[in-house]
């Protein structure tokens, strides 16, 4: 579309948000109170599993061996301690007896057994202390927690001689459930007050401060709502919602932030609310729509994975992205358009300025845009420019070293360890690690189908003896047309000579058909699934990136700079997470147990997460210095300008961004905590490091020809681009005919930027 095409389009978009600003926010306000109606209840109706790849083979042997033998796979374990007795003691026996057939009667409960029933002793603790009743809760993940919720207060406690706790993957998914809600709720209260307390030190005026909140609270509910009509139709991963808090808080409070800087300066200008809010949609309303395009790519990329973890954060992550963006550039100027000037009121540093007998500053006096702060980012752009050389060198190499400790990466899956030591179905499941020999609901299950001869059957279970790796095999256990092998690998469940074990027993040869799942097996699948649509959703990334920079920019080498400079801006939190999280550095600090590996699909969920955050920053920056490279056709110029006018606010946005996240990151889930806290890190290096030292080294070390681009992509970018300055025509230009201003011309704009 031509330039023409595109102002005469946000003219008539600034017609349509300031005509009627009072019937916009009522409507919103309406529509805001049908999204707490329609997402009440959301975090019900989500799932907290998702990592296993549906239509794996792990998935579809377990899925027929719930239907043709329940037995065989217990998600609901009752550890039963008998005191100081023998579980063998009659007394024991008769009550853990009772309990079982109490249990097999329950509606909802399929396959039960326990130690009583088949004296296997991997059901017997070493100490002979304890012993395990396991079942099955049929149904999905909401209906299985349902019926937990009805039998646990009946079984959990005391029963005559012994003591009954309950554990198993349903009451360990289902605590994780609960305390994931309990600690979304408790980081809300944290960051919604402090976030209010870092924009009125941005802003200054109170007014001011509470219009990102709101944006932000538009989007969160409006996202629950949309998550709740989702949920209709698929799974969504219950951790969703923790992307939902932060990213309607963050993402909103950043477009709120520039676009209302961008107003308050046009009001201090002079311009009246209307201009203003013209001005403003055509600037920084253009570059908050194309973040919200690359951070939406970004989180849209995990699409093409198959596991509903991973998907879940597309949907939401879409979702408040796109109803943040929609907010910025609807409610808040209809907002700025009934406020005009007022938007500065409540003022409250211009009270203590008073109080201390200075003089009040002007209305847009924020941190960020003070004539200080300006310069003093002017001085500092000016400083990296002048030894480019060294803080491109040293910056890059300090990343790359951050990020050394990812090449030791262990991938491994989500276990009972994510919980505090205090939940009930971890401490369960740690007297069955440590105190019984072998690991209930923790081995490998083979599933032969078809007939076969019982001779055969004996043959195929020496076989699977003789495999290096294998502690016990137990089975076959027969069926109409189907048997299965429970198979008891050596070590841990879920470590690499499983995982191997899985391998051997898959490429077994067989009278029958078979398949392998387990632990193990899911594992294995997990990881394969991933590595073989990580390079598409990579290819999405990047391939869109590029294309959304270049249709802001017109250049070629920027948007290959934004890719690469982004990617670094990744090292220090992929370090980080196996330094801290794998290898259990300030576990302690921390309050987190280590479990010596990485659940295998975090990693991916945060690199598109912090990916499409570090685009939203670059985004902005890029925009202001392309905005004033069309005006004046002088490179370090504009790269100082650039600097200079979003260097403050663009720091600001980030550590509201951190504090929102490392709310996030008080939770008591491990994988939670690690999502937080590693985002956290990505986005205050992205924002403090690439964006204030290298952005400005590279443009340097680049010249003039960062700008350039072949002429048939320059005459694409004529056509379809669009830029945050009000014309183009200069960025049209090729870079060998563009003119310099001269070092008076430079002088008078900065002077006057």
């Amino acid at each position: 579309m031509s330039e023409v095409n595109s102002s005469e389009r946000v003219g008539g978009w600034t017609r349509f948000v300031t005509a009627r600003p009072r019937l916009a926010l009522l409507a919103a306000l309406v529509i805001t109170a049908l999204a707490v109606l329609a997402g009440s209840g959301v975090a019900d109706r989500m799932g907290s599993g998702g990592w296993e790849a549906p239509d794996a083979e792990s998935t579809w042997t377990t899925r027929v061996l719930e239907r043709e033998f329940p037995a065989s796979q217990p998600n609901l374990l009752l550890l039963v301690d008998s005191g100081g007795a023998s579980v063998d003691d009659p007394a024991v026996t008769a009550e853990a007896v009772r309990l079982t057939d109490r249990l097999s009667a329950e509606p909802g409960i399929t396959g039960v057994g326990s130690y009583w029933r088949t004296k296997s002793p991997a059901l017997r603790s070493s100490d002979g202390h304890e012993a395990i009743v396991a079942a099955r809760i049929g149904g999905d993940e909401k209906g299985a927690g349902e019926i937990l919720d009805r039998i646990a207060p009946v079984y959990r406690g005391a029963h005559g001689p012994v003591e009954v706790s309950v554990g198993g993957p349903v009451a360990v998914r289902h605590e994780m459930q609960s305390i994931i809600q309990e600690d979304l709720l408790r980081a809300e209260l944290i960051a919604l007050p402090v976030t209010l307390v870092l924009l009125v030190m941005v802003f200054g005026s109170a007014v001011a401060a509470l219009l990102p909140l709101g944006v932000g609270i538009v989007a969160i509910l409006g996202t629950n709502a949309v998550l709740r009509g989702i949920t209709e139709f698929t799974d969504v991963s219950v951790f969703a919602q923790n992307l939902t808090t932060a990213l309607g808080l963050g993402l909103a409070i950043d477009y709120a932030l520039f676009i209302m800087r961008r107003f308050r300066e046009e009001l201090s200008a002079g311009a009246d609310p209307r201009t203003a809010i013209g001005t403003t949609l055509r600037t920084a309303g253009r570059t908050v729509l194309f973040s919200a395009l690359t951070v939406a790519v970004s989180l849209a990329a995990m699409m093409v994975f198959p596991h509903y973890f991973l998907r879940s954060f597309a949907y939401a992550g879409i979702a408040v992205v796109l109803l943040a963006a929609v907010a910025a550039l609807i409610l808040l100027p209809a907002a700025l358009m009934l406020l005009g000037p007022r938007v500065n009121a409540l003022d409250l540093r211009r009270l203590m300025r008073r109080r201390r007998g200075k003089p009040a500053a002007g209305p847009d006096a924020s941190p960020d845009a003070s004539e200080d702060s300006g310069r003093g980012w002017a001085r500092f752009s000016v400083l990296v420019m002048r030894r480019a050389p060294v803080f491109a060198v040293v910056t890059t190499v300090g990343l790359v070293l951050l990020g050394l400790p990812f090449l030791g990466v262990k991938f491994g899956t989500a276990d009972d360890r994510q919980l505090p030591a205090t939940a009930e179905s971890r401490i369960v499941q740690e007297h069955i690690r440590e105190g019984f020999p072998g690991s209930p609901g923790g081995g490998l299950e083979i599933l032969a189908e078809g007939a076969a001869s019982p001779g055969r059957y004996a043959d195929f279970k020496e076989r699977i003896e003789s495999l290096p790796g294998v502690q016990q095999v137990n089975g076959p256990v027969t069926g109409d047309g189907f048997a299965y092998y429970d198979v008891l690998p050596e070590g841990e469940s879920v470590g690499q000579e499983a995982q191997d074990l899985v391998r051997q027993l898959r490429a077994e040869p067989a009278p029958f058909d078979t398949s392998v799942t387990g632990t193990a097996a899911v594992l294995v699948d997990s990881k394969d699934a991933i590595a073989d649509r990580l390079p598409w959703a990579v290819g999405i990334i990047v391939v869109v990136t590029l294309l959304l920079v270049f249709l802001l920019t017109g250049s070629v080498l920027i948007p290959l700079q934004a890719v690469v400079l982004n990617a670094l801006s990744l090292t220090a939190m992929f370090g980080a997470v196996v330094w801290v999280f794998q290898d259990g550095n300030l576990s302690g600090i921390l309050s987190f147990t280590s479990t010596g590996d990485i659940e295998t699909t975090l990693p991916v969920l945060m690199f598109c997460v912090a990916f499409g955050l570090s685009m939203d920053y670059g985004v902005f920056l890029l925009s202001r210095i392309k905005e004033e490279y069309d005006r004046t056709g002088d490179h370090e110029h504009a790269v100082t300008f650039g600097l200079r006018r979003t260097g403050g606010l663009i720091t600001a946005a980030a550590v509201i961004l951190a504090v929102v996240m490392v709310a996030i990151g008080t939770s008591r889930v491990t994988n939670t905590k690690m999502l937080g806290l590693g985002i956290a890190l990505a986005v205050l290096m992205d924002a403090m490091v690439v964006r204030s030292l290298l952005v400005p080294a590279v443009m340097k070390l680049m010249g003039r020809v960062t700008w350039w681009a072949p002429a048939p992509l320059r005459a694409f970018h004529r056509r379809f681009g669009l830029s945050e300055g009000e014309s183009a025509s200069t960025a049209d230009q090729d870079v060998e005919e563009r003119p310099e201003v001269t070092g008076r011309e430079r002088d008078k704009i900065t002077a006057g930027a």
